[in-house]
């Protein structure tokens, strides 16, 4: 048997909902930090990119057994372990010494990278796990607390993204680094103190693995569309645009880079928040209450083709105008906008469907394998980024972003034949 329901769900769901808040905050500022710090010291863009890829190796891993780990020692404990090891990541990372060389450098920031990809997904997978045993069942309930999780997380990383930048600018990288973990380490504290009795989600102590794939293949159809939706993404998120801004927007002075991070952090935090945003209005936009399973499915699939045009029509103006040029910067900015848009809507149809479709007893489980191959895809597009990037351009990156979309609308389209 499972925990029992807290007396007052809304308070257990406040709680973790500011502890998700928190971690997402420190997450979205040390990746900015990271990767606009290493740009400034000369890192090629396939550089940048291996500094991010055992991050989201270790999500790939982390995901395979947190639903397990969760079943065996409950929700709270897997919250408070990713707090805890995004603590530990930061003061490591503190521990980065300007004189090593290039080697050892990205060796240790990998490392480093790689528990903090351990503490995102340990963080996530409790969170979103505890969402679907909280919310009320009535009135759309499910999707309504879950939009509001994700989008809320959302845009308090996008706020992380420009205090990343932020912080690197006015303090510099060391500072920034240590200031986050004690504030992180203060929060975590204050959760343990005032996170209710009785998160649900442990079963009992004999639980066994019983393997990585769910039982319900839409599930595992799901997985595989979500998997192609967040390499989209990150196939021009993680190296190209930040890099392609920055060359754009620095003059190449100490005052220009300074100048630069706080545009790209701005431009970065700008459509995370946005893209938060809509995904807490997405129950709004899709009338959810009045809507059942099979037509959100229908709809998942109809937005998800919607998303594919958008990086192909991008990177036919990067070829076009064949080097960094005024228009093409604010064509870019828009219409990165309107693909946040579209993808925000997806990622939350996303995200109400695992839940949908996820049995309460096995629910730790098929949310772990769901964001295994989320994980998977933003190992997938970080690695791409920085390849297609130095192979092609701008224009490869955003071309190779738009067959990833077109390969989750593929999948997304198997849902109806399940």
């Amino acid at each position: 048997m499972s925990e029992a329901v807290p007396h007052n769900p809304v308070r257990a769901y406040a709680a973790v909902t500011a502890a998700y808040w928190a971690f997402m905050l420190s997450d979205g500022a040390l990746r900015m930090l990271v990767l606009l710090h290493f740009n400034t010291l000369g890192f090629s863009p396939v550089a940048l990119a291996w500094l991010f890829l055992l991050y989201e190796v270790a999500g790939v891993g982390t995901n395979l057994v947190a639903g397990w780990l969760a079943q065996r020692f409950g929700l709270a404990a897997t919250l408070y372990g990713g707090l805890g090891l995004q603590i530990g990541a930061l003061a490591a990372l503190a521990q980065l010494d300007p004189g090593w060389g290039l080697g050892a450098s990205v060796a240790f920031v990998m490392a480093v990278q790689g528990v903090s990809g351990v503490a995102k997904d340990l963080a996530k997978m409790s969170s979103k796990s505890a969402v679907k045993l909280l919310a009320p069942a009535e009135d759309g309930g499910l999707f309504h607390w879950v939009a509001a999780l994700t989008g809320s997380k959302n845009a308090v990383k996008g706020a992380g993204f420009f205090l990343g930048a932020a912080l690197l600018g006015v303090a510099g990288f060391h500072v920034a680094v240590w200031g986050m973990a004690a504030v992180l380490a203060a929060i975590l504290l204050a959760v343990a103190l005032f996170l209710p009795p009785g998160l649900p989600g442990r079963m009992k102590a004999e639980a066994k693995w019983g393997g990585w794939r769910s039982r319900d293949a839409r599930v595992n159809r799901l997985s595989l569309a979500r998997m192609f939706l967040f390499g989209a993404r990150d196939v021009w998120f993680v190296v190209g645009i930040p890099v392609y801004f920055h060359a754009v927007l620095s003059d190449g002075t100490a005052e220009g880079r300074r100048s630069a991070f706080f545009l790209v952090g701005g431009f970065m935090a700008l459509w995370i928040i946005a893209y938060g945003a809509v995904q807490a209005l997405a129950p709004r936009l899709l009338d959810a209450r009045r809507r059942g399973e099979a037509a959100m499915t229908a709809d998942a699939i109809r937005w998800s083709g919607a998303l594919v045009p958008i990086p192909f029509a991008l990177a036919l103006a990067a070829w076009a105008a064949g080097g960094p040029a005024p228009w093409l910067t604010v064509l870019l900015v828009a219409g990165l906008l309107l693909f946040g848009f579209v993808f925000a809507v997806n990622s939350s149809l996303h995200s109400y469907l695992i839940l949908a479709f996820g049995s309460a007893e096995r629910i730790t489980r098929d949310v772990g394998f769901y964001y295994m191959a989320n994980a998977a895809g933003r190992l997938i597009g970080t690695l791409l980024s920085g390849l297609s990037y130095q192979v092609g351009g701008l224009g490869l990156c955003l071309a190779t972003a738009g067959f990833m979309a077109a390969a989750s609308w593929l999948a997304a389209r198997r849902l109806v034949t399940v």
